[in-house]
């Protein structure tokens, strides 16, 4: 073979290589976005402290190594819920029922009625507030 002959191959491999090279980062580029959309949702999602049915909760030994990579390379770590703090019910609040006999409230004066061991002290300073 004549060293035109090899150049002309040289450059025909070189320039295929490079084409894979261009197709394999332009998938590489297309996975990561996909999976960066993806790990931004699910930050979203445990910001707002909604789960999936059915989600699987990331192992504290996964998130340890994940910060420890983000801190050593001098990123920000976001600091999200763990997984007992995501799937834990949520506080059921309940209105208080005032019921006889309850505690007395302050009246006008901004007063409470006095207290006493007299469980028949009926007394209109009682009833009133």
């Amino acid at each position: 073979m004549s060293a035109t002959e090899v150049l002309a191959r040289f450059r025909a491999e070189v320039g295929a290589a490079v084409t894979r090279a261009r197709r394999a980062s332009g998938e590489i580029g297309e996975r990561n976005a996909e999976l960066r959309e993806r790990t931004r949702d699910l930050a979203a999602q445990a910001r707002a402290r909604k789960v999936e049915p059915g989600a699987r909760p990331t192992s504290g030994e996964v998130r340890e190594a994940a910060t420890g990579f983000r801190h050593d390379r001098g990123l920000a770590v976001e600091q999200v819920p763990d997984a007992a703090e995501l799937t834990a019910p949520a506080p059921v609040e309940t209105k208080p029922v005032a019921t006889l006999g309850s505690a007395a409230v302050a009246g006008p004066s901004g007063q409470l009625p006095r207290v006493s061991d007299d469980d028949e002290d009926f007394s209109q300073s009682r009833i009133l507030y």
